[in-house]
C-alpha cells in the first residue's frame, strides 16, 4: 500500500475548510461593506472637512492621514483595521492550535504514535498555516481588483498586489507566533497570547510612533509599520519589510521545531 505523502498537512486542511470558507465570508462581507462607500465617504469633500477638524495626532494614530484618495481609504479601512484584525485572529487562532492546542487535547502524542517525526509535525502544520492564509489573500486580491474600477479606488492593480502581500506577510507573524508560543508551551492560551501581543504591540507601537518625531523610533519595533510604513498601496512591495516579516516568520517556525524536538509532551 502506498503511503500518502504529507498526511498531517492534508489532514489540516481537510479538517479545516469549514473554518477556512468562514474567514472567507468575513472578509468578503468587510471588503463589500466599506471600499464601495470610498466615493460617498473618504472621496468627499465633507471628508476632508471632517479630518481637518480633528486633532492630528488622531488622524495619524488611526492611519487616517490618507484616507481622502482610494489607496488611503483601502489602507486604513480594510488593511490596516477591519481586515488585518480578522486575519490576524484567523492567523493566531489556527497557529495557536496547531501544537498548543493538540497537546493540550491529548491529540499530539497520539499523532506522534503513529510514525510521524515531531520536526515533520510542526513543519507540515506551519505549511498548512501558511496555505489557508494565502487563500485568503487571494480572495483578498481578487475582490479588491473586482471593486477598484466600481468603488473609484483608483489603486494601480501591482500596487494591489504590493498591499496584499504585506497584509498576509504581517498577518502571518501572528500566527507564527501564536505558533510557537504553543510549541514551547504546549498550551493554546499560550499561543493566543504570544500571537495577540505580536498583533497588538505592533499596531500600537506604529500609533504611537506616528505621534512625533520623538517616538519615531518605535517603528524599528513594529512589524505593522514594517508592513505599512511604505505606502505598499502607493509606492509598491518594500522589499526589506518583506525579508524582515517573511524572515521573522521562518525564524518562528524553526524555533518551534527545536522547542517540540526537546520538550517532553505532555509534561508541561
Amino acid at each position: 500500500m502506498k503511503t500518502q505523502r504529507y498526511p498531517l498537512l492534508r489532514k489540516a486542511l481537510a479538517d479545516s475548510w469549514r473554518s477556512t470558507l468562514g474567514w472567507g465570508i468575513g472578509l468578503l462581507a468587510i471588503m463589500s461593506l466599506y471600499l464601495p462607500l470610498y466615493p460617498s465617504i473618504g472621496g468627499s469633500p465633507q471628508m476632508r472637512e471632517l479630518l481637518a477638524s480633528l486633532p492630528q495626532e488622531m488622524i495619524k494614530a488611526l492611519n487616517y492621514d490618507q484616507i481622502a484618495s482610494g489607496p488611503g481609504y483601502t489602507q486604513a479601512t480594510f488593511f490596516g483595521l477591519t481586515g488585518f484584525l480578522l486575519m490576524s485572529i484567523a492567523a493566531i487562532s489556527w497557529g495557536a492550535a496547531a501544537i498548543g492546542g493538540d497537546e493540550e487535547a491529548g491529540l499530539l502524542e497520539l499523532t506522534l504514535a503513529h510514525g510521524v517525526t515531531r520536526t515533520q509535525v510542526v513543519l507540515e502544520r506551519a505549511a498548512a498555516l501558511v496555505i489557508r492564509m494565502l487563500l485568503l489573500a487571494f480572495l483578498v486580491l481578487v475582490v479588491i481588483l473586482a471593486l477598484n474600477g466600481p468603488a473609484q479606488l483608483g489603486i494601480d492593480p501591482s500596487k494591489v498586489v504590493a498591499g496584499v502581500l504585506m497584509f498576509v506577510l504581517l498577518t502571518l507573524l501572528g500566527g507564527t507566533g501564536a505558533l510557537v508560543a504553543g510549541a514551547l508551551s504546549g498550551r493554546r492560551l499560550f499561543g493566543i497570547i504570544a500571537g495577540t501581543a505580536v498583533a497588538v504591540v505592533g499596531y500600537v507601537f506604529n500609533a504611537l510612533g506616528n505621534q512625533s518625531q520623538d517616538l519615531q523610533w518605535l517603528h524599528n519595533f513594529s512589524p505593522y509599520y514594517w508592513a505599512y510604513g511604505g505606502s505598499p498601496l502607493v509606492e509598491g512591495v518594500p522589499w526589506a519589510a518583506v525579508a524582515g516579516l517573511g524572515g521573522l516568520s521562518l525564524v518562528f517556525i524553526v524555533v518551534s521545531v527545536l522547542a517540540l524536538r526537546h520538550r517532553d509532551i505532555g509534561a508541561s
